[in-house]
């Protein structure tokens, strides 16, 4: 196993970047054991779960190695990583939130029970034509991802509930739900007809990551 780089040498990570870019695994490798501890920390501050901290850590380090022909070789690379963490951090907190803007707002678990006797006749219509909206979006869902989406915002289990329930690693379980979030929000606009574009979100990674 490859020694730990020394610290105080910056023209020994660069020989390490080079040879990143040059296609050596183990490079990269020596590069995520230096500096795994440092990332994990910069995500753990934004999600406060260590497991989740884990996930987002490691979705950083694939990002950076895909953008690592950016780097300034002039600057200092642990100075850069992380203020790449942090950025990739605040777009993770902002997707986040905003996924849960949309169930929110679009996917009411409220929506799925009969209307109150107590409501108007136009309310009751209202809420009647939501519940459908929602169905026929919930419909066109695959099975996996409909019942994790459903699952986790509408019978509001635990992430472990359900990976127990489904028996997937949690992990794949978090997927589900994400992927489900987003499809079911693009399945309501375009029953409202509203703009939707499916291909945007990659695109947006793209710019963020800078990798091709």
């Amino acid at each position: 196993m490859p020694a730990d780089l020394p610290a105080a040498l910056p023209d020994a990570i660069e020989t390490v970047i080079q040879r990143c870019l040059n296609g050596d695994q183990s490079a990269w490798d020596l590069i995520v054991r230096q500096y795994w501890r440092k990332v994990f920390n910069v995500a753990y501050k934004f999600v406060g779960r260590h497991d989740e901290a884990e996930d987002l850590a490691q979705d950083i380090f694939l990002k950076v190695f895909k953008s690592l022909d950016t780097f300034d070789r002039r600057a200092n690379f642990q100075t850069w990583l992380i203020s790449v963490s942090r950025n990739l951090c605040i777009d993770h907190y902002r997707s986040v939130r905003k996924e849960r803007d949309t169930i929110n707002r679009d996917v009411d678990a409220s929506e799925l029970s009969p209307a109150s006797p107590d409501e108007g006749p136009v309310a009751a219509i209202e809420q009647r034509d939501r519940v459908m909206l929602l169905r026929q979006a919930l419909a066109a869902l695959p099975e996996s991802l409909r019942t994790a989406v459903l699952m986790r915002d509408i019978q509001e289990r635990s992430y472990q509930e359900i990976a127990d329930t489904l028996r997937l690693p949690e992990g794949t379980v978090k997927s589900r739900i994400n992927r489900g979030r987003t499809e079911l929000a693009r399945q309501i606009r375009k029953l409202r007809g509203e703009d939707y574009s499916p291909s945007g979100s990659s695109s947006d990674a793209r710019s963020r990551t800078g990798a091709c």
